[in-house]
């Protein structure tokens, strides 16, 4: 496809309510991909892209700070210096997203809507293909909070390796979309409990079943029983979301509404 072409499916997709140096910054991204750039290859100097995109090398060079701002592109200065395609990391994506969902109060429903649909066909699809060094690594991780939490710290901290437990499990999953909603929804949800003081009073119920549910999804990844895993996992869910729901009206009627 050529560049005149991308950029005007770029204007025909943003319509004229996109800036130039936007639909430039587009066109360019659509260009790497084209091309099949890898991160870490240099892109064409200021100006090419001049020449190529058929604007001036002001709105080359903002369009350029778009996607250096998008953590697409890395600039470098010096000799061997240049613009050059960078990959954005999961944890800028996550945080990133994230700051989209922090003034949209989302609920422990909300959270859990989709924890119900996701996690138990994540286990399911990982019964039988687990390492032993995975399945020895989410034991270790239930063994971190065998002991009930002492206070309301503690239940934080419990509940913050519970979650890595779910996150080392979406690690496993081929597809990737998949696994990344998986951690980002723990993160959510580990940021939701936090900033809602949802750890105040310790819950040891929460803590203890939480546990026996890990630990019998364990057992039957280990297994290889798929429908199994999908069961408990589903019965987790539903079991945390029911309590977290309790929890959340015990703090409201403690601290007041928030």
């Amino acid at each position: 496809m050529s560049p005149a072409t991308l950029q005007m499916k770029i204007e025909k997709n943003d319509g004229s309510r996109a800036s130039k140096p936007l639909r430039v910054a587009e066109a360019i991204k659509h260009w790497v991909v084209a091309e099949g750039m890898r991160p870490g290859d240099k892109l064409p100097s200021e100006s090419e892209l001049m020449e190529r995109y058929g604007h001036s090398k002001g709105t080359i060079r903002e369009s350029m700070r778009i996607l250096e701002a998008q953590g697409l592109l890395k600039t470098r200065t010096g000799p061997g210096g240049g613009s050059f395609v960078h990959e954005v990391s999961e944890a800028r994506t996550r945080a990133l997203l994230a700051n989209y969902f922090y003034f949209r109060d989302l609920t422990i429903q909300d959270i859990y809507q989709l924890r119900k649909q996701l996690e138990p066909d994540l286990v399911y699809s990982l019964a039988g293909k687990l390492s032993d060094d995975v399945l020895d690594e989410l034991k270790s991780i239930t063994d971190q909070y065998a002991e009930p939490p002492g206070d309301a710290e503690e239940d934080r901290r419990h509940h913050e390796i519970a979650l890595t437990f779910h996150a080392k499990l979406a690690e496993q999953s081929e597809n990737q979309l998949l696994g990344f909603i998986i951690r980002f929804m723990a993160d959510t949800l580990s940021e939701v409990t936090t900033s809602r003081r949802l750890f105040e009073p310790t819950n040891r119920e929460l803590w203890s079943k939480g546990r026996e549910y890990q630990l019998r999804v364990l057992k039957a990844l280990r297994a290889g029983n798929g429908q199994m895993a999908r069961d408990v996992m589903l019965e987790h869910m539903q079991f945390a979301e029911k309590l977290m729901i309790q929890q959340e009206l015990r703090v409201k009627r403690q601290f007041g509404d928030f």
